[in-house]
Formats: structure tokens, C-alpha cells, sequence
């Protein structure tokens, strides 16, 4: 699997990629691929999110466990589907959510690159998995990546805005500098969670905080 990454996000991320673990991960993905197994997102779209919201223009972090197992629907966003295919439940909650606060229609789609072009980088703690197998990769090392990557942006910058939704990215918090950032936390938009992530309003309140630091604020419309 050649990886090819963001030419800023390279820059604070080389140490990790020159460990045995990310070697070994890689050629975990890429005899896989090479095995015939079908894995998703597809090889272009693993740093996709790296690569729409590059490190300088991160300004609020959304925190994902593990890429869509269907086919079509990972392209590197946690939460996010590619176009044409229809916005899975913990997306139709996060549209109900938006609607709620800040009045915006739902969009006829899922794709959520125009959010981390203007800044929002939407990380799954494992960047790909075997379809239908979900969490397949989850104990390859991605985690090991990713979580070097929180504590990166956490140590190099301020000021950014991270919503952790759910006990699984709750727990990324540790990770995160809170006198330097801003941590919401909410339930998971999962209809599993009971509605519990309703009323978070954490979309007015991103901009919010954005606003107050002088940073413009993200139009969450789609």
C-alpha cells in the first residue's frame, strides 16, 4: 500500500510513519488487497481526510471508530458516504441535529467533503476494514496512528474544537490538551443511543467558539 499523504501532514507525522508498527500495518492492508479481499475505503481514499483538511486548516476535529463496511460507502470521512448512496442512520441523526439548530434542511446526500474542505477533519481511529467485517482492522495498529495523530494536533496547535461523540471517542480525550482546545462531548448519533445525541447543539456551538477566536465559521449546509 503506498502511502501518499498531504505534504503538511507528512511534515508532523514522519516520525510515525518511520516505525516498524505503521510498516507492518501497511502490509497487513496491502496483502489483503493483494490476497483478493475486498477492503474498504478504497486505496485512494485512505487519507482521504488528510488529504481534504490538510493540518495548517484544521479547525474542529470529529472523532469516527471505523470505516462503512457496505460497498460504496467509506471515502475516508468518518460519517461521511460517497455520493449516490443513501446517508446511513448516525448521518440522518446528524442532519436531524443540524436541522434542530441551526434550521438547515437535510441534503439528499451524505457526502461531507465541503465540511473538511472548510476545515473539519473527520478521523476514524481504524482508516480501513474488510467489507462486511466491521472492525476487522481495528487491532492492526491504526489505532496507534491515529491517536498519534490526536496528540499532534493537540501539541501543535490551538484553539481547535474536537466533538466527541460516543464512549469511543469519549475516551480520546486523554489524548487532548484541554486548556489549549475545546472538547463537546455528546451520545452517539446511533439510533442505539435513544436519542440521547439530540440537543447537543454542537453545531452552533462550534461556530460559536470559532467566532470568538476570529475564525470563520463552518456552514454546515451540504
Amino acid at each position: 500500500m503506498d502511502v501518499r499523504i498531504e505534504a503538511s501532514w507528512k511534515a508532523v507525522l514522519q516520525p510515525e510513519f518511520d516505525k516498524p508498527y505503521f510498516a507492518e500495518l501497511t502490509t497487513v492492508v496491502r496483502n489483503e488487497i493483494m490476497a483478493g479481499k475486498t477492503v474498504y475505503p478504497p486505496p485512494k481514499y485512505i487519507f482521504n481526510a488528510f488529504e481534504k483538511t490538510p493540518f495548517d486548516k484544521v479547525k474542529v476535529v470529529i472523532l469516527g471508530q471505523d470505516p462503512y463496511h457496505g460497498a460504496g460507502q467509506a471515502h475516508g470521512l468518518c460519517f461521511s458516504v460517497q455520493r449516490g448512496i443513501n446517508p446511513p442512520p448516525s448521518l440522518v441523526n446528524i442532519f436531524k441535529e443540524i436541522e434542530t439548530d441551526l434550521g438547515i434542511a437535510p441534503p439528499r446526500h451524505g457526502c461531507l467533503e465541503a465540511w473538511a474542505e472548510q476545515g473539519v477533519f473527520m478521523l476514524n481511529a481504524a482508516l480501513t476494514v474488510r467489507a462486511g467485517e466491521p472492525m476487522s482492522h481495528s487491532k492492526i495498529g491504526w489505532e496507534t496512528f491515529t491517536d498519534a495523530v490526536i496528540r499532534t494536533l493537540s501539541e501543535q496547535k490551538t484553539g481547535l474544537v474536537f466533538l466527541l461523540w460516543g464512549n469511543f471517542a469519549r475516551n480520546k480525550r486523554i489524548l487532548i490538551d484541554a486548556h489549549k482546545h475545546y472538547i463537546l462531548e455528546a451520545a452517539h448519533p446511533s439510533p442505539l443511543s435513544g436519542g440521547k445525541f439530540f440537543g447537543c447543539r454542537h453545531f452552533s456551538q462550534t461556530n460559536d467558539l470559532l467566532t470568538k477566536q476570529g475564525l470563520t465559521p463552518i456552514n454546515w449546509q451540504l
